[in-house]
């Protein structure tokens, strides 16, 4: 059975049906033809039944008299919210700290106190060392004596601006002078200026790696005991270093002395300074060096006395003439040295092997670890080793001086 009507006539809307519109949306003031309304006008009713109403009566215009919703420009909107933003944040991050600091300049806020800056290395022939640890050498070559080493991040002095054999001749802080590798320095003196930073960090372990990130970074260089490195930024267990020529690492906390950045590391009792000795048993042996790569007992003595609280000259020669001297005392009846007078920590400073009692030439040293124990050259002179004497030894004979620098506890 066919269903009455037409099909497509039963899709439309009601308003599509009788006002004739297509568009789904009805304007009050379009009129709607509704079925029957002719059979309800009778004479006295009022002529306008169903017909639109005049909105303009209302006070109101076309389109406040309108169902339709206006269309908005989204984009517009989102824009100034935009905009907004990102001019609250320059004014946070950008344009209040450039402007709070003048505001307040002179007044006793400590945020906007501003630390004074006293700049240390202001003459045109100080630099700053740029490797691990550099020979000084008496002359321009390398077979020649060497002098000492320079450290990481240490300052040095120019003399003269002529390179000699690739060797330029340099003043180092404690008055020591000689050549090293002309490619070995910068001039740029920031990074050892103390007044730029919060922290003054010195290695005290045979050596730390810095590197480019706090955590998962590569190696970017190796600071050797004695390195003093600056920095203002100390997170757990690590620290932000600034570097020669501007760069930035990262070191971790152990093994680091944090101070003051113009304050000196605090003396510390004999034990500390045996302890940092004993770190470097068994390294190379070098004439003068500094570092567990190639190490000298005087280079060693220098180093943990400095990490230690007390700053010796760098030669045998000038450390055997400071300290206290202790003095020689023998036993009454067989006359052999009192070995135990010379405690851990002491500087025992030696004539050759052949020399005659007599000679006060000090040919090598050797520094007390332990009762009858001394941390020394080996035998072969290829390394820094323990060596035990026992009362009566021929080795007590060759003392010249024993000196004294860290107390026991």
């Amino acid at each position: 059975m066919k269903k009455s009507g037409n099909r497509d006539d039963q899709k439309r809307s009601i308003f599509e049906r009788y006002s004739g519109e297509a568009s789904p949306v009805r304007h009050v003031e379009t009129p709607v033809k509704i079925p029957g309304a002719d059979d309800l006008k009778t004479e006295g009713a009022d002529s306008n039944y169903g017909q639109a109403e005049d909105m303009r009566t209302w006070g109101l215009d076309a389109k406040q008299a309108s169902v339709r919703s206006p269309k908005r420009n989204v984009f517009i909107g989102l824009g100034i919210a935009v905009g907004v933003i990102i001019l609250m944040l320059a004014g946070i991050f950008f344009i209040l700290p450039r402007v709070l600091p003048g505001l307040f300049k002179g007044t006793n806020i400590e945020l906007f106190v501003q630390k004074q800056v006293n700049y240390v290395y202001t003459d045109p022939d100080y630099r700053v060392i740029i490797k691990p640890a550099v020979s000084v050498y008496q002359l321009p070559d390398v077979t020649s004596d060497r002098v000492t080493q320079v450290l990481y991040n240490e300052a040095v002095t120019l003399i003269g601006d002529d390179s000699v054999n690739g060797f330029i001749k340099i003043r180092t802080g404690d008055g020591m002078e000689g050549y090293i590798d002309d490619t070995s320095f910068i001039d740029d003196m920031s990074s050892v200026e103390p007044d730029l930073y919060k922290y003054k960090l010195v290695i005290s372990n045979p050596y730390k790696n810095i590197m480019t990130h706090a955590s998962n970074g590569t190696l970017i260089t190796k600071a050797m005991m004695n390195t003093t490195l600056y920095g203002n930024v100390k997170r757990d267990g690590v620290y932000q270093v600034n570097l020669p020529g501007g760069d930035i690492g990262w070191i971790g906390s152990s093994g680091v002395i944090e101070i003051g950045t113009r304050d000196k590391t605090d003396i510390v009792s004999s034990r500390y300074f045996v302890s940092s000795v004993l770190t470097f048993v068994n390294s190379m042996y070098l004439d003068d060096g500094l570092t567990m790569q190639g190490a000298s007992v005087n280079g060693i003595a220098y180093v943990c006395s400095s990490v230690n609280g007390i700053e010796l000259p760098r030669s045998m020669e000038e450390q055997a003439k400071l300290g206290t001297e202790i003095p020689m005392e023998y036993d009454a009846v067989n006359r052999n040295l009192i070995v135990e007078n010379i405690l851990p920590g002491d500087l025992v400073f030696l004539r050759g092997v052949n020399d005659s009692e007599q000679s006060t030439k000090i040919a090598e040293m050797a520094i007390c670890t332990d009762t009858g124990t001394f941390f020394m050259i080996s035998p072969a002179r290829t390394t820094v080793r323990l060596k035990q004497y026992g009362s009566g030894n021929s080795f007590y004979n060759r003392i010249i001086t024993v000196r004294r620098f860290f107390e026991a506890d």
